[in-house]
């Protein structure tokens, strides 16, 4: 009796399940790069219970038609290879045809996609590597997938997963480096409904896409490096050696747009850096490698990890010398004798500016003098031109710099100086302001107290911070004319005749806004997409303010006559985000309102509540004034 047999077609989707889907991280990193590779602008990933209870990617890709959802579940089915020679001209993420029928062996497998201009959509609906359930669905703009209980047939698997925190950070780190890798696609996390990772596309300025995955706070110290040489071209940045990590989770290394691990560069890396860091601390890199497909394998890893070089040497080389040369450029290692720290200039002259303004503030103030409260009086009122509120004025007590107000214009041709703001006019603040914020705690659940640079006191409002930043992403999609992407979350609000009729009347407006509502019977609409960042809020409220806040039908449909409707949305966004600011989402938000626009109101003007700084609060210390003991 012969002792060797074939393997079964389900049996070889679950060893090959084993090699490719290691983690909930691995199903992300590879469902969202088929995202990419299928020419996605926007990737969504939504998870529940770390991903084990739930992963769903969805894109706005081009999508599949029927018989292309059907094969892409067999395995060695592939759109990206056709012959032997495209293996070594690898320009894709996928290119193996084995991780969808792989994920779909191990879990409740569901496909939701559909052509560009289709008419009908295609569902596809695997249960543990099961015969596929093929049938027409709704069209839609990209794919959807959703993998639900992994590894709920393979329970020696599952027994060996961790924590849920830990498999969500994995998951999150699976997004971040693919989202290092492309800048111009926007990418959007959440974990049981509150959101993980927000980063819009930003193709401009890859510094945004470093800030918004590693913190705001790497963001000043970041150095471009550049390096080309016969074959190899080395771009990326590194942060300055005053910014560093304990461990080497900040060095991120991508050959051709794909992240790798691989030793030979982590010591080109660190031999870089070796005479600028301290014991024990790490770099923070990020380096692009461009290169000829043909001088690289990356077929030699099965989740793609690690690649092979044909000129391993020459790559290191080239990454050593990017990184040396702007290392030995960089201002860190100017002439020190004139007393100033040149490795921070943006840092420094914020500084002097802050110094300045103490002093002039100081010789105005009364010792003793009470500090007027926000929300007296004597504070500003929202809307007014303390929105960023760099602008000092004295109370009705005398005391001086301790709250803001407007202050008188300047004359003509004067550009306003820091410190100074014109009526009605809110003045950007300096580069990084908010960045450079230390939080420290939180005051009445909303107010946020933070250090400011130059030793100031700083209250920040974080429900008009969020506001300030949501409105600028509803401007944003309002002028990209995006049109509204269908919700996951669904809901049904039954409204009063006038608003009902108004929302209906004003459907083609709340398109426009990024809304979709429909009839539903009576006086109930049923909401159909809504702005991400409006998912969870309050719709019964949101609908009833946007009916007051919608334009007369019939008219133009742009930013002006959107404007006090885009407000609304802001508000109601920043509301539903508030009770959920974390510390790592206020680090985020600070870096979001370094690029705020100011000039457009908001309904809730104040950013910035209170201002102090360190020396009038010396002075109204309770000890005689006097030289410390």
């Amino acid at each position: 009796m012969a002792r060797i047999a074939l393997l079964s077609d389900t049996l070889i989707n679950k060893i090959a399940a084993g090699e490719v889907v290691e983690r909930p991280a691995s199903v992300v990193k590879e469902l969202v790069e088929n995202s990419i590779d299928a020419g996605s602008r926007t990737v969504r990933v939504a998870l529940e219970r770390g991903g084990l209870g739930r992963i769903t990617i969805s894109d706005d890709g081009h999508g599949m038609g029927p018989e292309d959802a059907r094969m892409c579940l067999a395995r060695h089915a592939t759109s990206k290879l056709r012959q032997l020679d495209d293996l070594f001209t690898i320009s894709t993420k996928g290119f193996r045809g084995e991780a969808l029928p792989a994920i779909a062996s191990v879990s409740r497998f569901t496909l939701h996609t559909a052509e560009p201009d289709a008419q009908v959509g295609t569902r596809v609906v695997v249960e543990g590597g099961g015969e596929p359930l093929v049938e027409e669905a709704p069209p839609r703009v990209g794919t959807v997938i959703s993998v639900e209980d992994l590894f709920y047939n393979t329970p020696a698997r599952r027994k060996f997963m961790r924590r849920e925190s830990t498999e969500l950070q994995h998951a999150e780190e699976a997004v971040i480096r693919l989202a290092l890798a492309h800048p111009d696609v926007s990418f959007f996390v959440e974990h049981g409904g509150q959101q993980l990772f927000t980063s819009p596309a930003s193709p401009g300025d890859p510094r945004e896409r470093i800030a918004a995955a590693l913190g705001p706070g790497v963001h000043p110290h970041l150095v471009p490096v550049e390096e080309r040489r016969l074959g190899v071209t080395v771009t990326g940045h590194i942060a300055s050696p005053e910014y560093t990590l304990p461990n080497a989770r900040g060095i991120y290394t991508f050959v051709n747009r794909r992240y790798i691990r691989d030793r030979g560069l982590n010591s080109a890396i660190q031999r870089a850096f070796q005479e600028f860091l301290a014991a024990g601390r790490q770099p923070v890199v990020v380096l692009f490698i461009d290169m000829e497909p043909r001088a690289v394998d990356v077929n030699v890893h099965p989740q793609k990890l690690e690649v092979r070089f044909a000129d391993a040497r020459g790559v290191g080389d080239a990454v050593n010398a990017a990184i040396v040369r702007a290392l030995r450029a960089a201002p860190w290692l100017g002439s020190k004798g004139d007393g100033l720290a040149p490795e921070q200039p943006r840092q420094a002259a914020h500084y002097a500016m802050a110094v300045e303004r103490f002093l002039t503030r100081a010789q105005e103030a009364t010792w003793g003098a009470p500090l007027p409260l926000p929300g007296t009086q004597d504070a500003p009122g929202p809307g007014s031109a303390a929105e960023f509120p760099f602008a000092p004025g004295p109370s009705s007590s005398g005391s001086a710099g301790s709250t803001f107000a407007p202050v008188s214009p300047l004359p003509p041709g004067r550009t306003p100086a820091f410190g100074q703001a014109q009526p009605q006019l809110n003045e950007a603040p300096p580069p990084g302001y908010f960045g450079a914020l230390r939080p420290m705690g939180v005051l009445g659940e909303r107010f946020h107290v933070c250090e400011g640079p130059g030793g100031t006191l700083v209250v920040l409002d974080a429900h008009a911070a969020l506001e300030r930043v949501r409105l600028m992403t509803f401007q944003k999609a309002l002028e990209d004319e995006k049109p509204p992407v269908p919700t996951l979350f669904g809901a049904t609000v039954e409204l009063p005749v006038p608003v009902a009729r108004a929302l209906v009347e004003g459907r083609e407006a709340l398109a426009r806004l990024g809304l979709e509502v429909e009839p539903f019977g009576g006086t109930t609409l049923a909401v159909k997409a809504l702005p991400p960042s409006l998912v969870g809020a309050d719709a019964r409220a949101l609908l009833e303010a946007l009916a007051r806040a919608l334009p007369p039908p019939g008219g133009a449909l742009d930013a002006t006559s959107l404007a006090e409707a885009l407000r609304v949305l802001a508000c109601h966004a920043a509301r539903h985000a508030e009770g959920q600011l974390s510390d790592g989402k206020l680090r985020a938000l600070l870096g979001e309102l370094d690029a705020a626009d100011f000039h457009p109101s908001c309904i809730h003007g104040t950013v910035v509540v209170l201002e102090v700084p360190l020396l009038e609060l010396e002075r109204r210390a309770l000890r005689p004034p006097g030289p410390r003991p």
